[in-house]
Formats: structure tokens, C-alpha cells, sequence
């Protein structure tokens, strides 16, 4: 590393600790303290409504019944909750969320759940059909992201000098545990081979923030780098910040952000330079990408066909239309995948291993997935991607040109936008009113819709850009409005303090866990 970018890197770190030791001693201030307490009280009266709309409408039990209720009364219970809430992922008007929704796909996933039912992969003797569905998941994911065709096997290695050419993986709870886990792997490959003690990641700042969670869990050092006008990893940066803590760089395929690509083959190249991990997060691309090249869209490489490319999380619960539940992690090789098991040999309740955090797990969720992909097949998946790819070209020209709108970077089926006129949280809330449910996002201010089959439904992308430009409309002409999130929005891209509004989440997070009444 350059002394440039060494001392560069230091007074950030200077900064950081002088701006969380003055907001220390601020919060600490009486005046101050109050102040905030009243902020935080106020928010959370705004967002309870939100987050608690049934109050006072059903029994809350903040204990055991003495006597059990009835089971047809409990199950009345909930179809009245899910009959309120269906109508609104049902429309279409939420971005990402559900990624298929079709009745016929619902209540066949359904049935396959209630097979499978009882089944636990913990204890792969009394059920081998789930260790079947799961392995076939994992092989028939690697199949699509490249193994087996050029640059996913050979003789010249990634990670230290070689690889064994077999991508190989395990089926994970969701995108954030397979990048937890892939983090996790690199870490302790990295002590093992490399001596490395104190590790380090180097991520772009749109980096999903499993990122940064893997960083805190594992104690991992997240170096974030910026990324260049179109949104995409700075290469240049990302070749200054690797030292020789450095276990694994990251790119995206693409960013939850903004939708775009990283620049995976220079960044995989520079990390296999490096004899370093890369990790591709294609866990909302995964099951986009590589159809939307067969249909001839230009995506540039971004799986094992590039030989630096290590690991690669992608979720089949997102455009692999599973059940909500779980994603995959691969590997480049069996050794590296080895750092991700967990196993004890001298434990007095015997033998005890796990693949992935969990011990126990719902393997009725991995059944859905093996059979969500079967009843798909590549010729569904190419069907559902080309709907989904020309349902975001309308909306994205549409956005683009809508008068006060822009669109960020170049994206391909997650478009976000912004405004330079307008408050787009304030958007973000007239939005809401007209029933749609869309991403904040900061740095800088804008909003993102991720486009999903639930969109292509006809005349919805039309419905939408309407809705758009009445919503911009309306919050020109009343910018103070009150209510929703915009307020708290607002205040997380204008307030410096992290931690206040650090604060203000756990907050949020405690109103999700009180008991109504």
C-alpha cells in the first residue's frame, strides 16, 4: 500500500474517532440527552402505527394460555391477518419482497412444505431425501454460475497457488448467512494458511451490509472502498487498500443499491494476483444473470468461468422462486469449503458437525427449493427473466424521463432514482399512499424498485410511472407534509451522529417485539 494511502487512512480513522468521541460527550450532555429522547419518542408513536396495525383488534398474549384455543379459531385468526395483507404484494406494489407470487406456483410449494413437513437435515440418516434435494440445489446452481466450462477448473490456482477445480456448496438460510459463512471461511482459511491474525475484507460501500455484519460477528476488519460515477468499485482504490491482512476482496452482481455490475473481472483478477479470496455476491443477480446473457443482454462475467473468482452467494429464494428460506454459498474448491464446517469430535453428546450456522434446520424449505427449481426449469427461468428485463426497461425510460427524476448508474432489472428538485423521501411517502412499498436509499438520497415477475403483470409498469409522477407532483407542492418515513429518512442523510441513529433502529426493533394491548 501506498504512504499516500496509508496516511489517508489513518486520519479517516482519526475522524471517525474524534466525531464518536464528541458525539459521546454530547449524548452525555443533559439538555442533549432529553432532546433526543424526545426525538426517539416521537418517532417511534409515528412508526407504531406501521409497526402494530392489528392493536386492539385481536387477543395479545404476553403469556400461555391456561387452556388451549381452539385450532379452527386460530387458524380463522390468521387467514383473516394473511386476507389483509396478501392484497398488497398481490398488486404488485412492493419492491422485491415476493419474487414469484403466482397462486398456482404458491400452492404448489405448499404442498411439497407440507410433505416435507417434519424433515431436518441435522439428522441426514431419517431423512436422506433432504441431503438428495440438497446437494442437487448446490449442483445444479454451480452448473448455471459456470462450473464446469472455461476458467472454473485447471491447473493454475486462485487461493494460494492452486485450486481443485470442483465448485462445491452448501444450501444456507438466506443471502445474509451465506455471506456471514463465506466471510467466516475466508477468515479461518486465511489463519490457517496464511497466518493471518487480524484480517481484513475489502468491500465497495455498496456492498450489501452483510458485509459489515460478517465484519462485526467474526472480527473481521471491513475496509469499504468507493465506488466511481456509474456506482461501480473503484479497481483503482480496491488495488491500494489490499495489505497483508487482506483475506478476501468482494464485488457485487449487482449492488442492492443501485442494480449495476461491479467490475468482477478486473476485481477477481487483482485479488487472484494477490492470492486472495474474491467473493461474488450474485444473491439477487444469480438467478437473473445468466439468462438474461442467453437472451443476448451484454453481462459481463462475473461467476467461475473467471479464475479468480472464489465464492459466489446467490439466492434461490429471490429469483429462484423457493420459499422464503434459503439461499446457496459455492465454493472454487472442497478445502476452502472445509473452513466453513463446524465439527466436534469430544463433545460427551457424541459426534456433532453442521455445514452451516444452524444445527437444526427446516429441511421442508430445502424440498421447496429443489422442487421450485425442477418445476422451472431453464426454460422457465429465461421466460421469467425476459418479462422482468422488458417490464424494467419500460419503467427505467420511464423514470429517466419523468420530469425531476434521474436515474443512477446503469441498471438492468433494480433501478434507482433520485431527484434534484424534490425531497425523494417525501416521494418515497406519497408513494405509500398510493399503496406502493419502495426502498430509501442514502448516499446520495434516492429510491429503488426491484423489479420482479409480480410487475409484468400488464398495465402495472404503466400504473406505477403514473403514480411516480403524481407522488413527485404532490411533494413539490406540499414538501412539510407529516407522517411516514420520510422524517426519519430525512434525518439519517443529514445527521452525522451515526449512533443516535444507530440508536434509533434498536429502538425500532424493540417496538417490532412488544406485545400489543
Amino acid at each position: 500500500m501506498s504512504t499516500r494511502h496509508t496516511t489517508r487512512d489513518a486520519v479517516g480513522r482519526l475522524v471517525r474517532r474524534g466525531v464518536a468521541l464528541a458525539e459521546k460527550q454530547a449524548t452525555a450532555f443533559p439538555p442533549v440527552r432529553d432532546r433526543l429522547e424526545r426525538q426517539y419518542d416521537e418517532a417511534m408513536q409515528e412508526l407504531e402505527s406501521v409497526a402494530r396495525p392489528y392493536r386492539g383488534e385481536f387477543p395479545a398474549y404476553a403469556h400461555l394460555p391456561k387452556d388451549g384455543r381452539n385450532r379452527e379459531e386460530i387458524i380463522q385468526e390468521m387467514e383473516e391477518l394473511a386476507a389483509r395483507e396478501a392484497p398488497r404484494w398481490q398488486s404488485g406494489h412492493v419492491s422485491g419482497a415476493v419474487y414469484n407470487g403466482g397462486q398456482e406456483h404458491i400452492d404448489f410449494l405448499n404442498r411439497v412444505y407440507a410433505i416435507n413437513s417434519q424433515a431436518n437435515p441435522l439428522h441426514s440418516d431419517v431423512w436422506p431425501s433432504t441431503a438428495r434435494f440438497e446437494a442437487e440445489i448446490v449442483a445444479m446452481t454451480a452448473h448455471m454460475l459456470g462450473a464446469g466450462r472455461a476458467g472454473a477448473s485447471g491447473s493454475a490456482g486462485a487461493l494460494a497457488g492452486r485450486w481443485a477445480g470442483e465448485i462445491c456448496g452448501t444450501v444456507t438460510s438466506g443471502g445474509t448467512e451465506s455471506i456471514l459463512l463465506a466471510m467466516k471461511t475466508y477468515r479461518d482459511w486465511a489463519r490457517k494458511v496464511k497466518g493471518i491474525t487480524r484480517p481484513e475484507i475489502v468491500a465497495p460501500v455498496t456492498a450489501h451490509a452483510a458485509f459489515d455484519k460478517a465484519a462485526q460477528y467474526f472480527g473481521i476488519k471491513l475496509v469499504s472502498i468507493p465506488v466511481d460515477a456509474g456506482f461501480r468499485a473503484d479497481t483503482s482504490v480496491a488495488q491500494k487498500a489490499i495489505t497483508r491482512n487482506t483475506i478476501a476482496l468482494v464485488g457485487s452482481a449487482p449492488t442492492f443499491p443501485h442494480g449495476v455490475i461491479d467490475p468482477i473481472l478486473e476485481l477477481s483478477e487483482l485479488a487472484r494476483q494477490r492470492g486472495i479470496g474474491f467473493h461474488t455476491d450474485a444473491c439477487l443477480g444469480g438467478f437473473i444473470l445468466p439468462w438474461a446473457e442467453r437472451l443476448g443482454y451484454d453481462i459481463p462475467l462475473f461467476d467461475f468461468r473467471l479464475p479468480g473468482v472464489t465464492s459466489i452467494s446467490v439466492d434461490t429464494h429471490k429469483y429462484g422462486y423457493a420459499a422464503k428460506g434459503t439461499s446457496v454459498i459455492l465454493y472454487r474448491e472442497r478445502e476452502l469449503r472445509h473452513h466453513q464446517y463446524y465439527t466436534t469430535t469430544d463433545w460427551p453428546g457424541g459426534m456433532y458437525f453442521s455445514p452451516t450456522l444452524a444445527g437444526s434446520r427446516p429441511g421442508a424449505l430445502s424440498a421447496t427449493c429443489w422442487a421450485a427449481m425442477l418445476a422451472m426449469g431453464e426454460d422457465g427461468y429465461i421466460e421469467a427473466t425476459r418479462k422482468i428485463l422488458e417490464t424494467a426497461r419500460q419503467m427505467r425510460e420511464g423514470i429517466a424521463s419523468s420530469p425531476g427524476l434521474y436515474v443512477l448508474g446503469d441498471p438492468l432489472f433494480v433501478i434507482a432514482f433520485g431527484s434534484q428538485k424534490t425531497d425523494i423521501y417525501r416521494v418515497m411517502d406519497c408513494l405509500a399512499r398510493r399503496g406502493w412499498s419502495l426502498n430509501g436509499l442514502h448516499r446520495p438520497p434516492a429510491l429503488h424498485i426491484c423489479v420482479t415477475l409480480r410487475h409484468t403483470q400488464p398495465g402495472l409498469a404503466e400504473q406505477f410511472l403514473d403514480d411516480l409522477r403524481s407522488s413527485v407532483e404532490e411533494a413539490s407542492q406540499r414538501p412539510q407534509g407529516s407522517g411516514g418515513m420520510a422524517p426519519i429518512y430525512g434525518m439519517a442523510a443529514t445527521l452525522p451522529l451515526r449512533g443516535v441513529i444507530g440508536e434509533m433502529l434498536k429502538r425500532y426493533l424493540d417496538l417490532l417485539y412488544k406485545v400489543d394491548g
